[in-house]
């Protein structure tokens, strides 16, 4: 099955993607549709404040699912600048929309320098598991 893998996004070997926005600094994450196929149907997620300062390759929030309960882990180094609070009440939208409406954190990078350690869609795709 092949999973969708947008071309203008950057994601992490932990099926995580980040979608750099229009302010230089800030990027949105979330997980993949590859990530949310094998968590299955997500019940919650549990997300840090804003304020929040995340590490690159550290864990910073839980997904949970009626399968499994697995941790987020953070791209890159920054400052959480908003949560999806949606996903509160929807928190189906991550298995919906991965790309979309289910996003999960938006971020104020502190260290631009991380972004070239992510990969881009090709690498993404070649790295997944075959069926």
């Amino acid at each position: 099955m092949d999973h969708e893998t947008p071309e203008d996004l950057l994601y992490t070997e932990d099926h995580e993607w980040l979608r750099r926005e229009a302010a230089a600094d800030e990027v949105t994450i979330g997980i993949t549709d590859f990530a949310q196929e094998q968590v299955g149907d997500v019940v919650y997620l549990e997300l840090p404040a804003k304020g929040t300062a995340l590490t690159a390759g550290a864990p910073f929030g839980e997904i949970e699912s009626a399968k499994t309960v697995a941790e987020l882990f953070a791209p890159v180094s920054g400052e959480l600048i908003a949560s999806n609070v949606e996903l509160e009440e929807r928190p189906e939208l991550v298995n919906e929309s991965p790309y979309g409406d289910g996003w999960i954190v938006r971020v104020r990078i502190s260290n631009a320098d991380e972004l070239d350690g992510l990969m881009d869609a090709e690498a993404y795709r070649a790295q997944l598991p075959e069926d």
